[in-house]
């Protein structure tokens, strides 16, 4: 692990959860060496400074590109996307980069294993949007029985940034998420990728929020940079409840063979990324149910201290 770099960005708001990030790495053996790297998109001189004194190394980014004003709006914590293709340049010289988002947190270290497993095929590693345990990919709007238009993330998206032939191309894909992915650092999709980020802001059209997963999606898909795509449980999309294993203390795959998860990412739960105290309900493998959170729970990135709640999913 000592040429290899987990990265990630945050503002001040996020700044617990991203504590939460780096705790739920070192708390493992096997990440000894690694370096954690952390895009300063609107910390506070005294986070930054905390996390200098835990070994993160801190980088402040620009805006790749000149963009309009009115799609940023102050908004400094969309550097934490359109800068995502950049973070080899930031932090230049690792061998393997891990991109895990500030709202992530590693339950598995198998699951980083096989990250780094699909970078070594100079792949970018990554999963989708798409699972057996992820019932809609699609909203579809109907004029009695017919499908009179059909939304998902690439069309509308595309639509607005690169017009609908490209729209209509990127259509049927599974969405790629951009949340975590592993990639060499002599990979070649760096490059393109990061022409593709520049060329889309300049444009000025679509969303700014959404580019590092548009770029991705057509960097993959249309313009075929080698991808391998994992399984659902290895990064775990939270707006689609798993069961939670009592016995083992973790979070598994809904239906059989019920597989612990890998990385956890709390998405669609907004009101728990602010409050780690609130709580949502889980049914267990053995039927019953619990009242539990999606937050890493060895360490409150509020009271930057350690602590253990597992008992209180007991």
């Amino acid at each position: 692990m000592n040429k290899t770099a987990f990265v990630s960005a945050a503002d001040s708001n996020y700044y617990p959860m991203l504590r939460e990030w780096v705790h739920s790495i070192r708390r493992f053996e096997q990440s000894a060496g690694a370096t954690i790297c952390i895009m300063d998109v609107g910390l506070t001189p005294e986070q930054v400074e905390k996390l200098k004194d835990i070994d993160c190394v801190i980088h402040k980014p620009d805006w790749p590109c000149n963009i309009p004003e009115r799609q940023i709006r102050g908004r400094e914590y969309l550097k934490g996307c359109v800068c995502r293709p950049f973070i080899n340049k930031y932090f230049p010289d690792y061998d393997t980069y891990i991109w895990m988002d500030p709202d992530t947190w590693i339950q598995k270290w198998s699951a980083i294993e096989m990250f780094i497993k699909g970078a070594d095929q100079n792949a970018i590693t990554l999963s989708a949007q798409s699972d057996r345990a992820y019932p809609r990919q699609i909203r579809i709007k109907w004029l009695g029985n017919i499908p009179l238009k059909l939304r998902g993330f690439y069309f509308s998206n595309a639509k607005a940034a690169y017009g609908s032939k490209v729209a209509k191309e990127l259509y049927a894909y599974h969405v790629l998420l951009a949340g975590m992915f592993a990639l060499k650092g002599s990979a070649p999709h760096w490059q393109r990728w990061q022409e593709l980020m520049v060329e889309k802001l300049k444009a000025g059209k679509g969303k700014v929020f959404t580019s590092d997963q548009l770029t991705l999606g057509k960097l993959c898909y249309l313009e075929n940079f080698k991808k391998i795509i994992l399984p659902g449980y290895m990064h775990w999309l939270c707006e689609f409840k798993p069961l939670w294993n009592t016995q083992k203390q973790m979070f598994v795959e809904p239906y059989l063979p019920n597989e612990e998860l890998g990385v956890l990412h709390i998405s669609g739960w907004d009101d728990m990324r602010k409050d780690r105290s609130v709580m949502t309900d889980f049914e267990t493998l053995d039927g019953k149910e619990i009242s539990y959170t999606y937050r890493y729970p060895y360490f409150d990135g509020e009271a930057e201290e350690e602590i253990n709640i597992l008992d209180q999913a007991a």
